[in-house]
């Protein structure tokens, strides 16, 4: 089979797309990686990667965060 590519045009903001540019590249990523990663993760999940939704639940704190880690991953 052969493996072809199609080219993507999105309209985002400028600094929106600046600042992600300069966390993809100290993860050692360009933009297209970031894109082409994430429509991978939507045919797995056969859906997005995370949730949406108009009733967003409250963040939690960092010692809760700290104790869900800990119940799943035990003691460090």
């Amino acid at each position: 089979m052969k493996n072809t590519s199609v080219l993507l045009r999105a309209r985002i903001p400028e600094q929106r797309y600046r600042n992600a540019e300069q966390i993809l590249d100290r993860l050692g990523m360009n933009p297209g990686d970031a894109v082409n990663l994430f429509l991978a993760q939507i045919e797995l999940r056969k859906g997005l990667p995370f949730e949406v939704t108009l009733n967003p639940t409250g963040l939690i704190t960092p010692d809760q965060q700290a104790q869900s880690w800990t119940e799943a991953l035990g003691e460090y």
